[in-house]
């Protein structure tokens, strides 16, 4: 038995963390735009019983990356403890390989993409009497446990330049979305990786990441385009103290070329929207927006 799912890739703007000790209740409000560059979530069932660990079987890219695959550990872990699921794999073997298309910890939500197609594939594959709300969520747990991420796992699930209204897991927070009257572009230039967890946890960042983005979103709200998104992004990038010399150089040459640009959240990365693909800036990712979300391959 088989399942693929895709999940695309998620860049937050700018964001409020919103705290609750229900992990279901707890995220972030704020903006972001879905890529269509993401993760494709490959997960296999075999007949014959493997002994081996299942940390031996979670691959990204084919290859066993053990830092990098705790999120779907952690989302395997939540499903066990809910559904049991051991007993439903009936001493069958599982493999799960997640197909990464953008860089890992560089501000792109990957954590919430493999969390999101470990749960999608497992309620798939395992036919749990579960509705597609329930299934994200548990990823929206994996992440907030994990310290991983806020929002990227309804923001994934919704695509677009989704709004997050509410803060929360699927069915619980509320989402949003900018319409596009015109197809646009996600240019990406990544010179790294931030540790989500330093910057969500320390009280210092927390502060002024909460000061900065309180306001913003209902400023986009009342002028719901890209431009504005983009503006109000590039002033929580700069006011937060996130932002560094190098991607904001980067940040002033997309500028120019095109309708705006930014630093991704959480990510040495500079991103911009444009009506074209085309810029001076070697060594970098373009892609479409994505509008759709996670679906099934």
């Amino acid at each position: 038995m088989k399942c693929s799912i895709f999940a695309p890739s998620h860049i937050t703007g700018f964001f409020e963390i919103i705290d609750n000790q229900n992990p279901l209740k707890r995220g972030s409000c704020g903006a972001g735009v879905a890529m269509d560059k993401g993760v494709i979530t490959h997960l296999k069932i075999s007949d014959k019983y493997s002994s081996d660990n299942i940390k031996n079987n979670i691959t990204i890219n084919g290859k066993k990356d053990v830092r990098n695959t705790t999120i779907t550990f952690k989302t395997l872990e939540l499903m066990e403890r809910e559904f049991n699921i051991s007993k439903l794999l009936d001493n069958q073997s599982i493999n799960i390989n997640h197909e990464l298309e953008v860089p890992i910890g560089a501000g792109f939500g990957t954590s919430a993409a493999c969390a999101l197609g470990t749960a999608l594939s497992i309620a798939k594959i395992l036919e749990l009497n579960i509705t597609y709300n329930k299934a994200t969520s548990i990823a929206h747990i994996a992440e907030i446990e994990m310290e991983s991420g806020l929002g990227d796992v309804i923001a994934e699930v919704n695509g677009g330049i989704t709004l997050r209204i509410k803060e929360g897991a699927p069915g619980i927070g509320l989402t949003d979305k900018i319409i596009l009257k015109k197809d646009l572009y996600v240019i990406c230039k990544s010179l790294g990786g931030i540790e989500t967890s330093e910057i969500i946890t320390d009280p210092l960042h927390k502060k002024r990441i909460n000061n900065t983005g309180r306001n913003m979103l209902n400023m986009l709200l009342k002028n719901p385009v890209p431009e504005l998104f983009l503006k109000l992004s590039h002033k929580f990038a700069m006011e937060t103290e996130l932002l560094n010399n190098e991607v904001s150089d980067i940040i002033n040459i997309l500028q120019e070329e095109t309708i705006g640009a930014s630093m991704a959240m959480l990510g040495n990365t500079a991103f911009a929207l444009s009506q074209t693909p085309d810029t001076s800036l070697d060594n970098v990712m373009i892609s479409k927006i994505n509008s759709y979300g996670c679906r099934f391959l």
